[in-house]
């Protein structure tokens, strides 16, 4: 099983719903991590993400756990990240959820003020963590 694949359909199932969307990437180099630290850089913002709201399947768990790997480092050809107002949030993830590339959409954080680190990740239990930058050689692409 693959997770590549297209993003622009569900690009255009937020258009067709007259989502004013934000920003939009792909989370190939540097996973979910690396899209957040770069858009927390260029808005002069930060973002939390929440971690039980991630989504990811029992073998990406597993597969992380047994290897020692954080998931949101890993790249995730074929998914995307998208800002959109906070208002418009259930209606982008209905219109997301509509395209099967993108029918596990849900909302992972939120855009806050400027805080102590760009990307924080709030845990189960409440407490938030800073989320490094990804430094180093990334892991390739298999595709």
């Amino acid at each position: 099983t693959s997770e590549c694949g297209p993003v622009f359909e569900t690009i255009a199932a937020l258009n067709q719903a007259g989502i004013a969307w934000r920003a939009a990437r792909d989370a190939t180099r540097g996973g979910v991590a690396a899209v957040c630290q770069e858009w927390a850089r260029a808005s002069g913002r930060s973002i939390e993400l929440w971690e039980s709201r991630i989504p990811l399947t029992p073998e990406v768990r597993g597969g992380c756990e047994l290897l020692g790997l954080d998931p949101l480092f890993l790249a995730n050809e074929g998914t995307i990240v998208v800002a959109v107002p906070a208002d418009q949030a259930g209606a982008a993830v209905e219109a997301m959820r509509r395209v099967e590339q993108s029918a596990q959409a849900t909302v992972v954080g939120r855009v806050v003020g400027a805080g102590i680190a760009p990307v924080s990740v709030v845990g189960s239990l409440g407490r938030a963590r800073p989320l490094d930058e990804p430094t180093g050689a990334l892991l390739p692409r298999i595709c």
